[in-house]
């Protein structure tokens, strides 16, 4: 037997969700080897498979790394150790070697249990209270937290394709495309939509303006109507444009129906802006009936939760955006919790954001006409994302035509 060698075992539904060739190409690219000793495939779709493999590394410290790659992938030895925790020096401080987390579910190993962590988000750290385990990000350490270190005891895994019937994730079967027949696809969308508000599930859009410039604020307006999205999510320009759009039918002084520009047009958002600050608030405004229709309007006539994160660049912004970053983060993950599937529309910044506070088994679908926007999203790790480069004016008006009013 090799010196420099370790057992792993891994189980789930590793064929579908391609967690097995994962770990053999991460061998393979870190020039380690393997022997297969066991392996089981599940005769049907529900059932889970297991495989048990020697690694086998060059020395110490190359099957450390190789180790390391896969305990990421969900690979655990078949002795388990408890994780190691060290306290924080200080507040929003991590400690030396800290754990930094995926968005895959995680459990650890703990007083030689495995507990599962709680609030998982990628890019965080793992905090040990009692036999309680919880993600926490930087800004919630405090001085005294046991923070799991180094990659020992901990144990990732990758959630199951959906199984509950046709729906557009295993209809599109790659990452994004262009290359897919646009009204098929909103069909798809809708479908998915419906199916989610029959689970009772919690639908949240992220939003960027260019929602009110290509024309489709009418259509998400009515989503939020029927009740097929139940939370926004957004900046400063979103809501800004979106009154502009209800009060003075344009959008960065452009007239959304037929695309010319209105008379001193140029001023139309600061105008929107004013109308705003004299009123007090949007659902002030919405109050005194100078707000009757838009997506904004609509959040507050349904009292669904809309979060406005600021930026450097706002003009206002509006009394309703939140300017201080760290607060904002707080208030979107609030919003997220427990959603079933997030729509992120035109707006990589806020899409890149949210991707970061959610765990791999929502169900995330990115529209914009940049395939560079749909793709960052993925690549910065919500591999889960279904991107679909396609114009959010002509997309999200046929997704909203194919809901109706069903429920």
């Amino acid at each position: 037997m090799n010196k420099y060698s370790k057992i792993i075992e891994v189980k789930g539904h590793l064929i579908d969700s391609l967690v097995l060739t994962k770990i053999f190409d991460r061998v393979m690219d870190l020039d380690g080897k393997f022997e297969v000793m066991k392996i089981s495939v599940g005769k049907l779709k529900t059932d889970e498979s297991y495989a048990k493999l020697r690694v086998i590394g060059k020395n110490k410290t190359h099957l450390s790394e190789i180790m390391t790659a896969l305990h990421r992938e969900g690979a655990t030895t078949k002795t388990q150790k408890n994780c190691k925790t060290k306290s924080a020096l200080k507040n929003m401080v991590f400690p030396d070697n800290f754990y930094s987390t995926t968005n895959n579910h995680t459990a650890i190993y703990h007083n030689n249990k495995w507990v599962d962590v709680d609030n998982m988000m990628m890019d965080k750290c793992i905090v040990v209270k009692g036999n309680n385990a919880k993600c926490v990000p930087i800004r919630e350490v405090k001085k005294g937290d046991k923070v799991v270190v180094g990659e020992e005891g901990i144990k990732v895994s990758t959630p199951e394709r959906p199984r509950e019937g046709m729906n557009v994730f295993q209809f599109m079967g790659s990452g994004s495309s262009s290359e897919r027949p646009t009204q098929h696809i909103a069909r798809k969308v809708a479908e998915d939509i419906i199916n989610t508000k029959k689970k009772r599930g919690k639908i949240v859009l992220v939003g960027g303006p260019a929602i009110v410039h290509t024309g489709a604020a009418d259509a998400v307006a009515k989503m939020i109507k029927t009740g097929h999205i139940n939370a926004v999510l957004a900046g400063n320009a979103l809501a800004v444009h979106d009154v502009e759009y209800a009060t003075l039918g344009t959008s960065l002084g452009m007239k959304v129906k037929d695309g010319t520009l209105a008379v001193r047009g140029h001023r139309n958002h600061m105008d929107a802006i004013n109308s705003v600050f004299k009123a007090g608030s949007l659902k002030k405004m919405v109050q005194q009936k100078k707000l009757r229709r838009g997506i904004m309007y609509e959040c507050v006539k349904k009292n669904i939760p809309f979060v406005l994160a600021g930026s450097l660049r706002d003009d206002g912004p509006l009394p309703d955006v939140i300017t201080d970053i760290a607060e904002a983060q707080r208030e979107y993950k609030k919003v997220l919790k427990d959603a079933s599937m997030v729509i992120m529309v035109s707006t990589m910044l806020h899409s890149i954001a949210t991707g970061n506070m959610l765990p791999a088994n929502v169900k995330v679908i990115v529209i914009d006409i940049n395939q560079p926007t749909v793709t960052k999203l993925m690549d910065r790790g919500t591999w889960q994302a279904l991107g679909i480069v396609s114009d959010v004016g002509a997309f999200l008006p046929m997704v909203a035509n194919q809901i109706g009013g069903k429920k």
